[in-house]
């Protein structure tokens, strides 16, 4: 087997730096969010739960149920297009700094780095036999890092069913099959993949790194190597002082601090996730050796020929490509924004009584029978007054007035009158009506139909 085929295993160098604090702020924000919004409350209920059972989705002040989910289609289409948006602009600085995949991977080669010390002696440690010192080393931050994924599995489980439920039945091992699977499979595949394979994510089963240079184009940013500021690069020395030389200094450390491993002085390859751990190593270089920052920057491939000067960089960022997808992105806002607006306060299903067609009434009417399925959709109790219209004189025998609690359904048998000589032979159309006493201004109607003589 060639050699080249084997993985070699990447010990990433520790930076400091501008970028890497970004990087840092990117990690707490993001897991800050993720393992602390379920726990909020929101008006005596989980601010955020997908409650499936139930069939509806908490987002704070805001309760989706099936027919809504049109919303988190929208949301999905925002999120492609913002992506869309995000690479035409600045590459793949999302993945650098606030995928999933590195940051959990930032989190695990902390704990590697905290336990078992720097890349060299990681590299030693690994190399040597093992030993009760290398076994403690290893059970330590693999441990930990198992740790870390059970909870990011338990935070899964509890945006499904409320956390402080999940909370109380874990030490007792209540947890019904399903949530233990899916907190075990969450947990394993978050140890595996940002734990073990790491860097051979991004590099091999990422598809986004795949097609992500058909988003790109010449005033995209990147990061980027200035090669004719940085060649020919070399080693200083003092009896090379007449010896033309650029600014690389070829000290490494950009190659070292890589996460994917690789060099960025030869040119954007796909590997590359923009986190920008290279600009910050060759700025301290630069900083020592009392040159300009910059060999290594955040550039685009206009600026680095020349083409465009780094000040109109700015500039260049509104053309047609990013000013499309920010069109789209706030039309698919606005008409959100608009269905959210539009949106029915209640959901009503009307079903027919299968029962009987049609029946006579002791005062001669006619008479059909209707089950009726009403859903508060409002974060507030909502006392509401049934109705029906369609035909001269229709009614319905029993118009209750019904007591709905926030987010609440209930579902109430009906029936409908309407004389012979309004309602002939055949089907007449009609609507149901749904009126609020709490909030006049709140209505809803369903159509159905009513099947005379």
């Amino acid at each position: 087997m060639s050699t080249q085929a084997i993985p070699i295993k990447i010990y990433p160098r520790l930076t400091r730096g501008r970028f890497n604090n970004w990087r840092v702020v990117a990690v707490l924000l993001t897991q800050l969010v993720y393992l602390g919004l379920p726990w909020l409350s929101w008006r005596g209920r989980q601010a955020v739960w997908f409650d499936l059972p139930g069939n509806q989705l908490h987002l704070f002040g805001l309760t989706l149920w099936p027919q809504d989910f049109v919303y988190l289609a929208a949301l999905l289409i925002f999120c492609a297009i913002a992506l869309f948006w995000w690479t035409a602009l600045a590459g793949r600085l999302w993945c650098g700094f606030s995928c999933p995949q590195t940051v959990y991977t930032e989190i695990m080669t902390w704990i590697e780095r905290w336990v078992e010390g720097k890349p060299r002696q990681r590299q030693t440690l690994d190399a040597a036999s093992w030993s009760l010192r290398k076994l403690r080393l290893k059970a330590t931050s693999h441990g930990l890092m198992i740790a870390f994924s059970l909870v990011t599995g338990f935070t899964l489980v509890g945006y499904f069913v409320p956390i402080r439920t999940v909370a109380a039945a874990l030490p007792g091992g209540a947890l019904t099959g399903w949530q233990w699977f899916w907190l075990l499979f969450y947990a394993g595949f978050t140890y595996l993949l940002a734990g073990r394979l790491r860097e051979s994510v991004c590099k091999h089963m990422c598809p986004y790194a795949r097609f992500q240079g058909v988003m790109f184009d010449p005033d995209t940013l990147v990061v980027s190597y200035d090669a004719v500021r940085g060649e020919p690069r070399g080693a200083l020395r003092k009896h090379d002082a007449d010896t033309a030389r650029g600014d690389c200094v070829d000290c490494g450390l950009c190659v070292q601090v890589c996460p994917t491993g690789i060099d960025i002085r030869a040119g954007l390859q796909y590997e590359c996730i923009g986190c920008a751990a290279c600009i910050d190593a060759c700025d301290t270089v630069m900083d020592k050796l009392g040159a300009p920052r910059g060999l290594i920057r955040f550039a685009t491939e206009n600026s680095m020929a020349g083409r465009v000067a780094e000040r109109d960089i700015p500039r260049r960022m509104l053309r047609p490509r990013v000013m499309m997808y920010s069109a789209l992105m706030l039309l698919v806002l606005a008409a959100s924004a608009a269905m959210l607006a539009l949106r029915t306060p209640f959901i009503v299903d009307v079903l027919r009584d299968r029962a009987f067609l049609v029946r006579e009434t002791p005062d001669g009417w006619l008479e059909n029978g209707y089950t009726l399925h009403l859903v508060n959709t409002r974060s507030t109790v909502q006392r509401v007054a049934l109705g029906v219209t369609g035909l001269p004189g229709i009614r319905l025998a029993d118009a209750p007035v019904l007591t709905l609690p926030p987010q609440a359904d209930r579902t109430v048998q009906l029936r409908v009158q309407a004389s012979p000589d309004a309602a002939g032979g055949g089907s007449h159309p009609i609507r149901f009506t749904v009126r609020s006493l709490s909030e006049p201004s709140l209505s809803h109607s369903e159509e159905s139909r009513f099947i005379g003589e």
